[in-house]
């Protein structure tokens, strides 16, 4: 098997810890003093890669990179994955606020697949802000690759990449050849934390920062949010004595039945 070179999708996002609000202007959801971290979906896809390098035969992985596309303050997501084993980072940087939406990161996600000619792209199935679940399938549809999505298990041998599947009945095994994209899914792997050794480490790595321009992609939006909202406050529940109270309270009260 010859030497891989693997690409590794890394989105900032809101903490999945932190309660989303809505912006005073209604736009977005609040971002500014907010906790922000590597996107969950993505650091599964860190760790794929990383165990990838550990578990073929040594040698086999001749370098993991990280890529991100966003605002100045990206280069810390990008530290992140550096500091949990990743060997450098490249930094697509847009100005603060700038919306990208699935087909403009997949477009820059092209343009650097084409420079560096990785020949595995892993990325995370969905970022949990948007929950678009739509830029590793247009990335492999631009690049005209194979692809396997929301990937549970993944192997390489001999050049040939043969993933578990998570689909609607069950798991679904697709062979393809490489080079390939792939996105994880939550089944295939449990993220280990960062070691001090690795974050300091980290420090050193190399990380090249782009703009849209120098890969010649236009980000201009396609979409337009016209207004955010909270969804409405749940109503309290009601306890009732018997079981003809609730066919009755369902058939008169709620009108389903």
């Amino acid at each position: 098997m010859s030497q891989l070179r693997i690409l590794v999708g890394v989105k900032r996002v809101v903490d999945y810890a932190v309660k989303v609000r809505v912006n005073s202007s209604q736009t977005a959801v609040e971002t500014a003093n907010v906790k922000h971290s590597v996107n969950p979906f993505d650091e599964i896809a860190i760790e794929e890669a990383v165990r990838l390098r550990e578990r073929l035969p040594k040698g086999s992985v001749a370098e993991i990179i990280a890529l991100s596309c966003g605002p100045a303050k990206c280069t810390e997501t990008l530290r992140t994955a550096l500091a949990l084993g990743i060997d450098r980072g490249i930094h697509v940087q847009v100005p603060e606020g700038t919306t990208l939406e699935p087909l403009a990161v997949a477009k820059l996600f092209s343009a650097v697949v084409k420079e560096e000619k990785p020949d595995l792209i892993i990325m995370g199935k969905q970022a949990i802000d948007d929950d678009s679940c739509q830029t590793g399938q247009m990335l492999a549809g631009l690049l005209d690759l194979p692809q396997a999505n929301f990937v549970a298990k993944v192997d390489i041998k001999d050049d040939k990449l043969t993933a578990s599947c998570e689909i609607d009945g069950g798991l679904e095994t697709v062979e393809c050849s490489l080079p390939a994209v792939i996105t994880t899914d939550l089944r295939l792997n449990e993220p280990r934390y960062a070691s001090l050794p690795g974050i300091m480490k980290a420090k050193k790595k190399p990380i090249k920062t782009v703009t849209p321009a120098d890969l010649k992609v236009d980000i201009v939006s396609k979409l337009k949010v016209l207004k955010v909202e909270e969804p409405p406050k749940r109503k309290a529940g009601i306890k009732v004595e018997t079981v003809e109270e609730l066919l009755n309270k369902l058939k008169t009260e709620a009108g389903v039945l």
